[in-house]
């Protein structure tokens, strides 16, 4: 059932900015057959097509009568791409090109070979910025740990807006190794990383003390809802009372399994999400059935749970299933659409944003959770203590 969900259309996008090893979402592929056709500042397509084909044109045609060193035509169509969605000044809205385009994808499949960590670019002082290490992988092995800055990979410098050039030189052949230059609380040191096969765990539950479940989700990657509930039944079979769901570090994902996960929890007829689009089209998302998981519960949140993650936070929250402990989320509420191209590239281009069922605004603003708490450990047992007391 899980191979038969990965091979259909995705729909749509929810994440933070944040590029993992493989950019560790996929979302909304659509296939598209034709020029994109929008009107922007009262300027026709054909208006717009005609002033870019027409500088294109002029300024190809010097490079290749003036320019003294070899030209890749095919590297002057992506950046030139690149450089007109980067324009519109959205983060969010970017080009990928074919080669990006099937990191994004084979990431979905939870398996690349890499070193394992999930990254931001942090625009306020141009720095990259882990997110946090896949569990298991090679860069956990290696210790580096979430909120160490990234400066340096091999010796070369990397700044923010060089996020997606890092990731893809830190992937690579399987048993060879890249440095890492790390600066964590003012300190800097070089951490060494051999590169090996990872396998992505998007959901992983255990039973803690006085039978509380616990149950992490570190992307709503395709999947993760049958993954979420398969760890419930197995905690509910070993005698679950309540539940702590974590949503620490989780940068976000896809919408539908968010949705999956919260109509699990809300009753019927409950609103999970509401979305307004470029036109203010207003679109109200409801819970379809009654839930199935009724036991107290509490989430985790800290200042990386983003977008998909805060979907299900607003949700329970305002429909009042359940709690949240630690700290306020990240605030990221615009969907993304990520677009085919017929040069095998695609753009992923923000069509909406979206609000908590009682129409509160969450980008740039975030969720405030009901204890705040900081700290790893201590957001971990205060969030015991509110859901034995529940």
């Amino acid at each position: 059932m899980k191979e038969n969900k990965r091979q259909r259309i995705y729909k749509t996008i929810m994440l933070v900015v944040v590029v993992a090893i493989v950019t560790f979402v996929v979302t909304s592929i659509i296939n598209y057959d034709g020029s994109i056709r929008y009107i922007i500042s009262g300027k026709t397509e054909a208006d717009i097509s005609q002033k870019i084909n027409t500088a294109v044109s002029a300024i190809t045609k010097i490079i290749e009568e003036k320019y003294i060193g070899d030209i890749d035509k095919n590297i002057l169509v992506e950046g030139a791409l690149k450089g007109m969605v980067a324009s519109i000044g959205d983060r969010y809205t970017e080009y990928y090109t074919k080669e990006e385009l099937d990191d994004f994808t084979t990431s979905t499949l939870g398996n690349y070979v890499g070193v394992g960590i999930y990254m931001q670019a942090d625009l306020t002082n141009n720095t990259i910025t882990v997110l946090y290490p896949i569990a298991g992988s090679p860069a956990e092995e290696a210790g580096i740990k979430s909120g160490d800055k990234i400066l340096k990979v091999d010796g070369v410098e990397y700044k923010a807006e060089e996020l997606t050039e890092l990731s893809d030189y830190i992937k690579g052949e399987e048993g060879t190794t890249v440095t890492l230059t790390i600066e964590r609380e003012g300190n800097v040191s070089d951490v060494v990383v051999t590169r090996k096969q990872v396998h992505i765990n998007y959901v992983e539950g255990k039973m803690l003390e006085d039978n509380i479940g616990y149950i992490s989700i570190s992307t709503f990657d395709e999947g993760c809802t049958n993954d979420f509930l398969d760890a419930y039944n197995k905690l509910k079979d070993e005698g679950l009372k309540s539940l702590i769901i974590d949503l620490r570090d989780n940068g976000g994902g896809l919408v539908d399994e968010a949705l999956g996960i919260t109509e699990l929890i809300c009753d019927k007829n409950d609103v999970m999400l509401i979305t307004v689009d470029k036109d203010n089209k207003k679109e109200v998302t409801k819970s379809k059935s009654d839930p199935t998981i009724t036991v107290p519960i509490v989430m985790l949140t800290n200042k990386y749970s983003a977008s998909a993650s805060e979907i299900v936070a607003a949700a329970l929250k305002e429909n009042e299933k359940a709690e949240i402990v630690g700290e306020k989320t990240f605030g990221k509420g615009v969907i993304q659409e990520l677009v085919n191209l017929s040069n095998g590239g695609a753009l992923k281009v923000t069509t909406s944003e979206y609000y908590t069922p009682k129409e509160n605004k969450i980008n740039e603003v975030g969720i405030t959770p009901d204890y705040e708490v900081t700290g790893a450990n201590e957001q971990l047992e205060k969030a015991k203590e509110v859901v034995k007391n529940k």
